[in-house]
């Protein structure tokens, strides 16, 4: 099996602990941080902004992986390529996607782009050949901790399927809903990157354990 990176989201952790637990998922073998920046509007959740972010990169490593479900995009990329490794914007509320994504690269981040459930494949095939990483949305974005939608798996393998066919570099991200009883499943449908929440930033056991759990299921496939 491919390699696959694993990318905890701080949107299900003790936010009152937060420098600390990402300090353990570091220590714990994330591959990346995964840094959910929601506005209210495109999704019905708030979360935090660049300050939040610029505060994260003084207590961790880590690359960061920003997604931004907000409106307007294009206003607020800025404020987090010098920040992140990626920036992710999403192909609903970006009408002028390869400009935005553009500008992304040309601020110094990877680009990624991003579709919902509800979305079709079409929707992004026009970018493929100028993003860094397509992400798909398992879940109805907005609120960690929800099921994973595993009839997305299917949409994974299509996008996987476009991307080798045109020779594209981009990795694929799932996003949602991610857990050790599904990450073989994720991985087999052509995924490289997944990105983990409440699998990891729970009540159950440490995010090194979780951590652990995850690798363990990835290398029983």
């Amino acid at each position: 099996m491919h390699a696959v990176l694993l990318a905890p989201s701080i949107l299900t952790a003790d936010f009152a602990r937060l420098g600390e637990q990402v300090r353990a998922a570091e220590a714990g073998g994330a591959d990346l941080l995964h840094l959910d920046v929601m506005d209210g509007r495109f999704v019905p959740n708030i979360t935090f902004g660049a300050l939040v972010v610029e505060a994260l990169r003084k207590v961790t490593t880590l690359p960061f992986d920003v997604h931004l479900m907000v409106v307007e995009p294009e206003r607020q990329v800025a404020a987090y390529c010098e920040l992140a490794a990626t920036v992710n914007v999403h192909v609903e509320v970006s009408p002028h996607i390869n400009r935005t994504l553009g500008e992304i690269r040309r601020l110094g981040a990877r680009c990624g782009v991003c579709i919902n459930p509800g979305t079709p494949v079409s929707a992004i095939e026009e970018s493929l050949p100028e993003v860094d990483q397509v992400m798909v949305m398992t879940i109805n974005p907005g609120w960690g901790g929800q099921q994973m939608i595993e009839r997305q798996l299917g949409k994974v393998a299509r996008v996987r399927r476009l991307l080798d066919e045109g020779g594209y570099r981009a990795s694929l991200e799932i996003d949602g809903g991610v857990k050790a009883e599904n990450v073989a499943r994720c991985a087999a449908a052509g995924a490289d990157v997944l990105v983990c929440g409440s699998s990891v930033f729970n009540a159950e056991g440490s995010p090194e354990e979780s951590l652990a759990a995850l690798r363990r299921a990835l290398g029983a496939a």
